[in-house]
């Protein structure tokens, strides 16, 4: 029986689709990485899309932390590495990190990860799918589980709208995790991403967001955070935020 792959590595080359308008790495497209990786790693452990479709499951991101040291840029070739680690009852981890050509560590990044019906969206136990992750105890994560979003004290908040859009929308027919990250830029604005980049950026889904929801985007900013929330109808649905750091231009 062929040994299950502990962890899984693939090559990105840093096109100008994948980088913004300074040039540096879009964090949708980090997590756009993170995304691919994870699957190809599901697919080869037997836990991928086809294999849970099977049940009318698929797997859906719950909370997410990303922390940047350092951006490549365009032309860059960036490794990107994964690895699961043992559910923790209904939840399982997930851990990235991000080295350039030399191999040196430009940052890393922490998931927590759910199982989903898809009939009526509800969260299902681990199951099955737990027995085909890899006993990956011997590695150490490049960092902890995802933390909470925290609050920009003293800051004025303001409110814009967001309508899902086509290209928002993913094969689980809702908005996918990478696009919150663009929401969350658009939301700072344009001259605040001109100065600054995401040192960190944490996630947290609370619910999904389907094609007919429009959402209130809460936005908050300081000198070096920011926080965007997303409600539908009174409900919030996902709270991004983190902190900023002064570009090196």
């Amino acid at each position: 029986m062929m040994a299950k792959p502990k962890t899984y590595a693939e090559n990105f080359l840093l096109r100008t689709c994948d980088c913004d308008m300074m040039g540096t790495w879009r964090p949708s497209a980090i997590l756009t990485a993170m995304q691919e990786v994870a699957v190809v790693q599901s697919n080869l452990l037997g836990c991928g899309r086809e294999d849970l479709l099977k049940n009318r499951t698929a797997w859906v991101l719950s909370r997410c932390e990303v922390r940047m040291d350092t951006y490549p840029v365009i032309g860059d070739t960036v490794t990107v590495e994964t690895f699961p680690t043992a559910n923790r009852r209904w939840f399982f981890p997930r851990y990235y990190t991000f080295r350039n050509q030399k191999g040196s560590l430009l940052g890393c990044a922490g998931t927590l990860w759910v199982l989903l019906n898809l009939d009526d969206r509800k969260m299902v136990p681990p199951g099955e799918v737990a027995a085909t992750l890899p006993d990956n105890s011997d590695l150490t994560p490049p960092m902890g589980l995802p933390g909470p979003v925290e609050i920009v004290p003293d800051a004025e908040e303001r409110v814009v709208s967001r309508m899902p859009g086509y290209f928002d929308l993913d094969v689980n027919q809702h908005v996918n995790n990478t696009r919150y990250a663009d929401w969350a830029c658009d939301a700072l604005g344009v001259e605040r991403m001109r100065e600054s980049c995401l040192a960190t950026l944490r996630i947290t889904f609370d619910a999904e967001i389907r094609p007919d929801q429009e959402i209130s985007l809460h936005v908050t900013q300081g000198e070096n955070s920011y926080r965007v929330a997303g409600f539908h109808d009174g409900k919030m649905h996902f709270e991004l935020g983190g902190t900023l750091r002064k570009r090196e231009l």
